[in-house]
C-alpha cells in the first residue's frame, strides 16, 4: 500500500516527484503531498486529499523549485482519508513518508506527550517524526539518529526521511515494506516501486530487510540491521511500463482484460515443445524436488487464493498429488502441520503482499523441500527470497482489480501440472491434453472476449441490485469466487460465491425474486449436478443468469437467461470462464459511474498486515 518516492539532485525535483506519484497511483490515492527544500533553504511542504491531479494542480498554483525532496501517495491505514493525515509529516526541521504501520505507536507518542511533543494528525507515522527529532537533539548525523530510533518502532515501515538542516541527504530505512534505490550522475532516487523511478534510471538497488541508507547526489552508503555497512548489487532494470498509455482504451482494467490472449500467448511461447512443457528457468537439478513432492502447500491472498484454489483441484484431479490452499494471513498464525515431503508455493502478483512474504519466511522454518514463487515482479522480494522462480510475464497491471495476473497464474500454474505429471511418470496422455488446451488457450480467450456486446447488455440488469449470488462446482467454484470478488471491488454490489452442492445448506434461504444468481456451468461431467442446483433456484422464484457452452434445450425462459459461451477444452475451462465475468463487472461498474481503475478503499499491493 502507499507510494513514497524521493530524489536528490543538481536538478529541479518538483516535477520528477509528481510523475513518480502519478505512476505509483495504484497504490493508493486516499490523499498525496510532498516535501521540497526550495531554493531559499526553506522546507516547503503540499498535502491534498483525494488523487494525485489534486496535489499536481496545487503545485501548479504555485512557485516551488528544489533539488531535494520527498512524496507520498496513501493509501489510508491510520487516521481516516484527510489533508492532515497526508504524508510527508513534519516535526521541526524533520520530514517523513511512511509505508507500513509502527504497532506500538500509541505508546511511543505517551513518551513523546511528556516530552511536550502534540500529534495533529490521527497517523502512527507522525510519532516517528517526533520521535527522529527527539533523538537529534542528543546530537549524531541523521544516519546515526534514525539508527538510534529504528530499534524502538515495532511494526513494519518503508520509509525515508529529510532533515531540512543537513539539505544534501536523505535516509531510508525498510523492515516488511519495500524500498528500492535509483541511481543516477549526479542524482539519486529512492521509491517504494521501481515503476516511480524507470523515466529517471534503470540501475537500480534494492534494500533488504533492515537496511537503512543514506542517499546524497554522489553517493549510496547502505547499513544492515546491526549497522554494518554492506554492499547490495546494483541491476540494470528491463521492466516495461506504460502507466500513463491506456492506448485505445478507456480504462487499464479494460486494457488488460484485452491484453490476455496476448500476454498468455507470451508466455507459453517457447515452452511448448513436442507435446512437453519445458521449464529451463527450473534448472534441471531441481526436477529431482518435483518429482519427489508428495504434497503441495499453497499460499496467497485475494485473487492468487482464488487461483490456489482452482489448482488445487487440478492438482489432485490429474496427478494425485494433495494439495492445501491457505489464505496466506491465517497460514502464518494458525501454527501449520507440515506434510511429508511438502512443497510450498506462493502467488502473487505484486510479490510484496505482506501476509505472503512473511508466510513464506515462516516456512523457511519448516521442513518443506523448497519454495517455488509464482509472481509478475521479477525483483521483488518474493521472487528474491524463494528457491525456486516461475514468472507470469503478465506485464504492468495498473488496475487495483486483478485481472491478467489471475489468469497468467493459472497459466503457469496448469504448464506446472503438466511439468509434474511428466516427472512422476505418469500418463503421458495428461501433459499431452495439457499442452493442446494451452496451445489454442489465447485463441479460445478471445473468443470469449468477442462476447462483449453481450456483457454490456447483461449489466443492465445489475445496477440496481445489491447482492448476487455466484455459483460453480469443482474446478469452477473459485472461478465463482473470483467472480463475486471482482464485482465487488469495482461495483461495490455484495457478492458471494457458494459451491453449487451448499445451496440447501443455508445460501437457499436468500433467494427471493430479487436475486440474482450466476451460475457457471460448463459441459462437463459435473453438468447434470449444477442443472439440479439451477432447479432448486428457479423452483424459489430466483433470478438465473447461466455461463455455459452446454445445450440446456432452451435459449431463455422465464426468470432464467442462457449466456450462451464458446467452447473450451475442459481443462481449461476455468482460465478462459472468467473472462466474461471480468467484462460484466466492467460494464456494471461504468453503469455506476464508478473508478474502475481506482475502487474506494482499496490499493493494489498489499504491503501492511
Amino acid at each position: 500500500m502507499c507510494g513514497i518516492i524521493g530524489a536528490i539532485s543538481y536538478r529541479n525535483i518538483v516535477g520528477i516527484l509528481l510523475d513518480g506519484l502519478r505512476r505509483l497511483q495504484y497504490r493508493g490515492y486516499d490523499s498525496s503531498g510532498l516535501a521540497v527544500m526550495d531554493l531559499t533553504g526553506e522546507l516547503i511542504r503540499l498535502r491534498r486529499l483525494g488523487g494525485v491531479q489534486n496535489l499536481i494542480n496545487a503545485v501548479e498554483n504555485t512557485v516551488l523549485s528544489g533539488s531535494i525532496g520527498i512524496a507520498h501517495t496513501r493509501w489510508a491505514t491510520h487516521g481516516k482519508p484527510a489533508e492532515i493525515n497526508a504524508h510527508p509529516h513534519i516535526s521541526f526541521d524533520i520530514s517523513i513518508v511512511h509505508n507500513g504501520i509502527i504497532e506500538n505507536y500509541q505508546s511511543i507518542y505517551r513518551q513523546l506527550k511528556v516530552w511536550g511533543y502534540t500529534c495533529l494528525s490521527e497517523t502512527d507515522t507522525e510519532v516517528v517524526a517526533h520521535l527522529v527529532h527527539w533523538e537529534g537533539q542528543k546530537g549524531g548525523s541523521l544516519l546515526e539518529v534514525v539508527q538510534r530510533v529504528l530499534p524502538c518502532l515495532r511494526g513494519t515501515y518503508g520509509m525515508v526521511i529529510l532533515d531540512s538542516r543537513m539539505p544534501d541527504r536523505l535516509i531510508a530505512a525498510r523492515s516488511g515494506s519495500p524500498l528500492v534505490i535509483g541511481c543516477g550522475i549526479d542524482e539519486n532516487f529512492i521509491g517504494s516501486d521501481p515503476i516511480a523511478l524507470l523515466p529517471m534510471t534503470r540501475r537500480l538497488i534494492y534494500l533488504e530487510e533492515g537496511d537503512v541508507a543514506q542517499i546524497t547526489s554522489s553517493s549510496i552508503m547502505i547499513f544492515d540491521r546491526s549497522g554494518n555497512s554492506v554492499h547490495r548489487c546494483e541491476i540494470t532494470s528491463n521492466i516495461q511500463h506504460d502507466a500513463g498509455n491506456k492506448g485505445a482504451y478507456n480504462h487499464y482494467m479494460q486494457k488488460e482484460i484485452y491484453e490476455q490472449p496476448r500476454v498468455i500467448k507470451k508466455r507459453l511461447k517457447g515452452h511448448l515443445r513436442n507435446n512437453k512443457i519445458n521449464f529451463p528457468e527450473l534448472g534441471s537439478e531441481n526436477e529431482i524436488l518435483l518429482k519427489n513432492l508428495q504434497h503441495i502447500q499453497i499460499v496467497a491472498c485475494g485473487t492468487s487464493y482464488n487461483a490456489g484454489m482452482v489448482a488445487k483441484y487440478w492438482f489432485e484431479s490429474f496427478i494425485q498429488v494433495p494439495c492445501d490452499v491457505d489464505i496466506a494471513s491465517e497460514f502464518r498464525y494458525r501454527q501449520p502441520v507440515v506434510r511429508h515431503n511438502s512443497f510450498l508455493i506462493t502467488l502473487s502478483q505484486s510479490g510484496e503482499t505482506a501476509d505472503t512474504l512473511a508466510a513464506l519466511r515462516l516456512s523457511k522454518k519448516m521442513s518443506y523441500l523448497g519454495s517455488l514463487a509464482i509472481c509478475n515482479v521479477p525483483s521483488s522480494s518474493l521472487v528474491r527470497e524463494s528457491d525456486l522462480v516461475l514468472m507470469t510475464q503478465a506485464g504492468s497491471e495498473i488496475g487495483v482489480a486483478s485481472t491478467k495476473s489471475f489468469t497468467t497464474q493459472l497459466t503457469v500454474l496448469l504448464m506446472l501440472l503438466a511439468k509434474i505429471s511428466y516427472l512422476k511418470g505418469m500418463k503421458p496422455e495428461i501433459e499431452k491434453s495439457i499442452v493442446d488446451a494451452l496451445k489454442v488457450l489465447p485463441y479460445r480467450i478471445n473468443q470469449m472476449l468477442l462476447q462483449n456486446e453481450l456483457m454490456v447488455d447483461l449489466a443492465k440488469d445489475f445496477i440496481h441490485k445489491e447482492n448476487v449470488l455466484f455459483l460453480g462446482r469443482g474446478a469452477q467454484y473459485p472461478i465463482a469466487m473470483e467472480g463475486a470478488l471482482k464485482l465487488k471491488e469495482i461495483s461495490y454490489i455484495h457478492a458471494e460465491a457458494y459451491a453449487a452442492g451448499e445451496l440447501k445448506h443455508g445460501p437457499l434461504a436468500l433467494i427471493d425474486n430479487n436475486m440474482p444468481v450466476i451460475v457457471i456451468a460448463p459441459d462437463n461431467k459435473l453438468l447434470e449436478k449444477i442443472k439440479s442446483n439451477i432447479e432448486e433456484v428457479r423452483a424459489r422464484g430466483g433470478l438465473l443468469y447461466v455461463f455455459t457452452n452446454a445445450q440446456f434445450g432452451c435459449s431463455n425462459i422465464e426468470r432464467m437467461r442462457i449466456i450462451s459461451l464458446p467452447y473450451v477444452e475442459d481443462i481449461t475451462t476455468p482460465i478462459s470462464y472468467i473472462v466474461p465475468l471480468q467484462l460484466l463487472s466492467y460494464h456494471i461498474a461504468l453503469l455506476k459511474g464508478n473508478n474502475v481503475d481506482q475502487p474506494r478503499n482499496l490499493a493494489k499491493s498489499v504491503t501492511v498486515e
